[in-house]
């Protein structure tokens, strides 16, 4: 059976699942897991001798916080890392996932970053990690994220987007054409709507979901190799939608 792509209800209701009575897990646990696949992602596809310096972008949700994670997986595993964040998450877990950052050594761009700072950190940056959105969000873009999308897309540097590109919708896709462009995709429990036709390197991160879930689900997941915390699924174009 074809793995299933998820609906943003859908993808809300197997995340609260996961965290209520039956699924028994918390935040921290999701956050901790699915940073270290979108870290085990990039290094998959940008090699840390190529791509050492790695900009992770991060917004003040959720999504921001697996972004936190990666880059401090990312510094556990030999890469330069920085973090930039539009604007910093104001509850209590992004904040000591900053601070775990932090005690790493891990630089983060100062609040209110001008245009031509975050110009000059993208030119001195091997890829992006693209952890500003998640599947809840909705548009429009506004500030100050709209003038971040906008120059990262511009910047021609490679990007990571974790779960949905910033900028889709979830179920549509980059239907507003504000979105980014990423090269690779990591999709997180399973993937959504939105990125059935992205043409680019596409993995799926959800080794935590129970078998109980994702049979309840039908969410039809592939098999992880080995040890690995993530699965490259086939290309769209390679394959019936």
């Amino acid at each position: 059976m074809a793995l299933r792509y998820l609906t943003a209800k859908v993808a809300q209701q197997i995340d609260e699942e996961l965290m209520n009575s039956a699924g028994a897990f918390s935040l921290d646990q999701l956050m901790e897991l699915a940073g270290l696949a979108c870290a085990q992602t990039l290094a998959k596809a940008y090699n840390k001798e190529k791509y050492p310096r790695v900009l992770v972008c991060c917004g003040p949700g959720n999504q921001g916080g697996d972004g936190l994670v990666a880059a401090r997986h990312l510094g556990m595993f030999g890469y330069q890392p920085t973090i930039y964040m539009p604007k910093p998450g104001s509850k209590d877990i992004y904040k000591r996932l900053h601070k775990q950052c932090s005690n790493m050594k891990i630089s983060t761009l100062p609040p209110e970053v001008s245009p031509d700072s975050l110009r000059d950190a993208l030119s001195s940056s091997d890829v992006v990690l693209d952890a500003i959105f998640g599947f809840s969000f909705k548009g429009p873009v506004r500030a100050p994220f709209d003038s971040a999308l906008q120059l990262i897309s511009s910047s021609r540097v490679p990007i990571v987007s974790v779960d949905i590109p910033s900028g889709w919708d979830v179920e549509k896709g980059n239907a507003e054409g504000v979105g980014l462009n990423p090269d690779v995709l990591i999709s997180l429990t399973a993937p959504k709507e939105g990125v059935r036709s992205f043409g680019g390197r596409h993995f799926l991160g959800g080794r935590f979901v129970p078998i109980s879930m994702a049979e309840k689900f039908e969410l039809n997941l592939p098999n992880y190799p080995g040890f690995d915390q993530i699965v490259e699924l086939p290309r769209a174009d390679s394959q019936k939608l």
